[in-house]
């Protein structure tokens, strides 16, 4: 079946999607906690959280090197890569030593956090850059539904992994789930393939000048750091509560399991989103984007004040809707603004944003809630603090598109 001189994109777009579904397990490191922690008591919960924020490191460092790595070898390839690393590290693992508390620790960093985290970051660039050049047309429906199937990974697959553990044990988990995801990417990888040039119509792109940034162009230009803070002022506002939805929602009287549906609303925004910058462009779907944050904010703020668990929900919804908004946005815009040409370069720059949200966020939260003892007042006004500004922010982000 043809369409659009591209092959049967939609058959890849479901392709990509549920090999991004087993990717975004890495986001559910949490579950794994508790079970190390029963195997190796001496290990701290500090000592297990770095093992995420590792990943997370080689995450974006690996998105990167991927995108470079596409000017010369196939997704397909690069594919193959990600499945031999996940395997590595999700096998390793399996094989850690119980006996050894100290060099297991060191052994989980390297396998979970490098070869987890690299696998990943590898895996997660190909996939959305090559897909999205055969949905011009479509680029945020396309984005939104990939990026659903990454964040509903750590949800959907990851409470069948808990049940998994309590069946079978930790270490077998993981060797499991290494075969599993290798094979799932080798599968794939065979319909993950770059659309049909049509010479003609890239020449005639050429001349009229619509050739694509590099990389170093388009970090000179002002726009995109104008964009890169205003993704982390964002994503950091989210992070003050998205972390902490459960404790949040027990603390004002509703159910541990409600508070969770923030991470279903983060999948929901990403589909929205996308359909949304299809039809309307980049100008109001930031403005709608930064206004979900800023709402959750607002709610969030209502609901400490007057002790209201249905603003506290509310709130929780429209964090989730602004936190799945802000990675397709980012995929769409910088396609966008910089061209396609690039684009597994370009975006994997711009996703070095996740990480001082991810460091931002946290920290400021802890230290809000612990300064006024417990209490989410503080916290819940940081989130309209930071939105604001981004708001501001956003004023100075022309129009620009991929014409040099």
């Amino acid at each position: 079946m043809k369409e659009n001189g591209n092959g049967n994109r939609w058959l890849m777009l479901f392709a990509g999607t549920v090999m991004l579904l087993f990717l975004g397990l890495i986001y559910a490191w949490s579950i794994f906690n508790a079970p190390f922690k029963s195997v190796y008591d001496t290990w701290t919960v500090s000592q297990l959280s770095m093992t995420f924020t590792i990943s997370m490191i080689f995450f974006c460092l690996s998105a990167f090197v991927a995108g470079n790595l596409a000017k010369k070898i196939s997704a397909k390839k690069i594919l193959w890569i990600a499945a031999v690393m996940l395997f590595i590290g999700f096998v390793g693992v399996s094989m850690l030593n119980p006996q050894n508390q100290k060099s297991s620790l060191i052994l989980l960093y390297i396998l979970y956090g490098f070869f987890g985290g690299s696998g990943v970051g590898m895996g997660y660039n190909s996939i959305i850059s090559t897909v999205n050049k055969s949905f011009a047309d479509r680029a945020g429906l396309a984005s939104g539904i990939m990026l659903l199937g990454f964040g509903l990974g750590g949800i959907v697959l990851g409470s069948l992994v808990d049940s998994i553990i309590a069946k079978i044990g930790l270490f077998t988990t993981f060797r499991i789930l290494g075969v599993a995801i290798a094979v799932i990417l080798f599968i794939g990888s065979a319909f993950i393939k770059p659309p049909v040039v049509d010479q003609k119509k890239a020449a005639e792109q050429q001349a009229k000048g619509a050739v694509g940034y590099t990389a170093g162009e388009m970090m000179k230009e002002k726009t995109f750091w104008i964009f890169v803070v205003w993704t982390v002022l964002l994503n950091s506002a989210s992070l003050l509560v998205i972390n902490s939805a459960a404790s949040i929602a027990v603390a004002f009287g509703i159910p541990a399991t409600l508070g969770l549906i923030v991470s279903l609303f983060n999948g929901v925004g990403r589909v929205v989103h996308g359909a949304f910058f299809d039809r309307f462009r980049e100008k109001k779907s930031t403005m709608l984007n930064n206004c979900f944050v800023l709402l959750a904010g607002l709610l969030l703020t209502l609901g400490a004040i007057f002790q209201a668990a249905p603003f506290i929900l509310l709130g929780l919804i429209f964090s989730g809707l602004g936190y799945g908004g802000t990675p397709t946005l980012a995929s769409t815009v910088i396609l966008d603004r910089f061209g396609p040409k690039n684009f597994a370069v370009n975006f994997s720059i711009a996703n070095f944003s996740l990480i001082p949200a991810a460091i931002i966020g946290p920290m400021i939260s802890s230290a809000l809630i612990e300064k006024s003892g417990g209490a989410y007042n503080s916290t819940f006004g940081m989130i309209i603090i930071l939105a604001a500004v981004a708001m501001v922010l956003r004023l100075f982000l022309k129009e620009q598109h991929a014409h040099k």
